[in-house]
């Protein structure tokens, strides 16, 4: 009997479900927030937190109990500089997670789960690309007047 129990089992195995949080856990951390299906989301909160929460410790232990959970050690290195800094202040609930509606193919209800006090990263600007007349306009920033006439002569 589960009396009790509020883990999910997110229909995997255990080997597989622990693999999966943990992957999840690195995508998270590394990149502050992810898309992925309500039931994950829901399912990856605590198990990030308590992760935070090892995070703002900081100390030798916390970081190798870390390492034994996460499979790549540049995620736990930035989670005890970058993501325990900018959640020094909070005492708990560092995750956020936004509900997305359906997913277009199976109808899976799917989420945006975040780090709430992580800076989120933009989107690189993407390049002016063809005006109409088939031209392409270039930033100024990138192509500066004085290398233009640097043509090879014989």
């Amino acid at each position: 009997m589960r009396h009790g129990v509020k883990k999910a089992k997110l229909q995997r195995t255990a080997s597989h479900r622990k693999a999966l949080l943990a992957n999840q856990a690195c995508s998270l951390i590394s990149h502050g927030r992810i898309t992925t299906t309500l039931a994950k989301a829901k399912a990856l909160r605590p198990y990030v937190e308590k992760l935070i929460t090892l995070g703002k410790t900081g100390t030798l232990h916390a970081r190798r109990q870390a390492l034994a959970t996460l499979p790549q050690p540049k995620v736990v290195t930035k989670l005890f500089s970058v993501v325990a800094e900018a959640t020094k202040d909070r005492q708990g609930g560092y995750c956020r997670i936004v509900k997305l509606g359906q997913r277009m193919t199976d109808s899976a209800p799917m989420a945006l789960i975040e780090i709430i006090d992580l800076p989120q990263l933009t989107a690189p600007v993407a390049p002016t690309t063809t005006v109409g007349t088939g031209t392409t306009e270039a930033p100024a920033a990138e192509a500066p007047a004085a290398e233009a006439p640097a043509e090879e002569q014989k």
